[in-house]
């Protein structure tokens, strides 16, 4: 999980706002929005998720005996879609208090 985790924040650390620029100054058509990012991530995510299958199946199956290996992709997978999980609502919990501002 260090690595995915360290992928994961390296996407974030890439965004325009964590790379100091300001609002008065335009983005670099290199750096990638917020929507790219998540993109990203979520494919990460679902890699993750279907290594995970893939080596519980071969070892359901019996074309692997790797259970250890199984369970750690298991693990990663799970621990990497709660923290999607949570990003989102943390994303969803700002979008709805950006909607209740009075203008």
């Amino acid at each position: 999980m260090i690595e995915s985790n360290t992928q994961i924040q390296s996407l974030f650390q890439q965004t325009p706002i964590a790379s100091g620029v300001t609002e008065g100054q335009p983005a670099s058509s290199k750096t990638p929005g917020f929507d790219d990012i998540m993109k990203q991530v979520l494919n990460h995510v679902n890699s993750l998720q279907q290594d995970s299958s893939n080596r519980m199946e071969a070892v359901e199956t019996g074309a692997s005996d790797d259970l250890l290996g199984a369970m750690i992709a298991s693990q990663k997978s799970s621990l990497a879609f709660q923290s999607l999980l949570q990003v989102r609502n943390k994303v969803v919990s700002a979008y709805e208090e950006v909607m209740r501002m009075q203008v």
